[in-house]
């Protein structure tokens, strides 16, 4: 029997967990990308009209996101979330009896979370991991209070494009990540039931000398190739050699050239709580979105 469309793709959920875990050490290290983006995603906070009283940091590695929060706003409850326990335990120490924030190990797929319990849920790099968006984002609008804010960023598919098409030349098995369009994630807001999504898009290239340095990134940042079409088997030196040497034929002045695309969405859950979201998504600059953010009375 064959496999359906995409299933070398799947996520393994546990998997996930544990090489974000095994990277928790040194994550904030070697993850300086993911540190961009977030900052990038915090200063769309700036325009917002009132001081939110519950924060949810969904995926919050290790609580850099959170922390912010706290700092901003003291009396808030913030909770950081995470499916990987390794990644909590350093959040927690970002934790004080002053500004105490609450540690959650959560699969986002089923939030252990009340309904209509944040005013905000911030989640930065993460989507990207979750094998079911449509649950993940049905999730989040079910935890949002009634015009609460969804700020979310992910990878989006020319991302590592030039690590996919080297592997591509060497066998047909997967190993890089298959990462959403900005249409697709739209159109999955919207089936969650969000208003108005508003999505823009990054892209960040980097410089390696050789493809081991690349490899070594990923592995830093805890992102392993956990697809059900991996190689079950350690990767042999020849197809370790065959991949950099596709890769070389891209090779620029600067280096080996790395793309990482990301997508930034905001999105509100409506004011009527049984509400659905009608609009299409729309794709605006980043001006733009923020005059939106400044004045709540051009949503719904």
């Amino acid at each position: 029997m064959s496999s359906p469309p995409g299933a070398g793709y799947a996520l393994d959920p546990r998997a996930v967990a544990q090489g974000f875990g095994a990277a928790s050490a040194g994550y904030d290290e070697a993850a300086r990308l993911q540190s961009a983006v977030r900052a990038e995603l915090l200063s769309r906070l700036e325009m917002l009209p009132a001081a939110p009283r519950a924060l949810l940091d969904l995926g919050c590695g290790t609580g850099a996101a959170a922390a912010e929060f706290k700092r901003r706003w003291p009396r808030a409850r913030v909770v950081a979330a995470d499916i990987s326990p390794g990644m909590l335990s350093l959040a927690r120490r970002r934790s004080r009896w002053w500004r105490r924030i609450e540690c959650v190990e959560a699969d986002a797929r089923s939030l252990p979370f009340a309904d209509a319990a944040f005013d905000l849920v911030f989640t930065n790099l993460m989507l990207q991991w979750v094998d079911d968006l449509d649950a993940a984002l049905r999730e989040v609008r079910r935890v949002l209070k009634p015009g609460g804010l969804l700020l979310a960023s992910s990878f989006g598919p020319e991302t590592l494009q030039e690590l996919r098409a080297s592997w591509a030349a060497v066998d047909d098995a997967v190993h890089v990540n298959r990462f959403i369009d900005m249409h697709d994630l739209g159109a999955a807001l919207q089936r969650a039931g969000f208003s108005e999504p508003v999505l823009d898009v990054d892209r960040h290239r980097h410089w390696h000398p050789v493809t081991g340095a690349l490899m070594r990134q990923i592995k830093a940042i805890g992102a392993h190739n956990v697809n059900a079409g991996r190689l079950r088997t350690l990767t042999g030196k020849r197809r370790i050699a065959a991949m950099s040497a596709a890769y070389e034929l891209l090779r620029e002045p600067r280096g080996l050239p790395a793309t990482w695309q990301v997508i930034h969405a905001v999105a509100w859950a409506p004011t009527a709580p049984d509400a659905m979201a009608v609009a299409s998504e729309s794709t605006i600059s980043l001006q733009s979105l923020k005059a939106r953010l400044s004045n709540p009375g051009t949503r719904r």
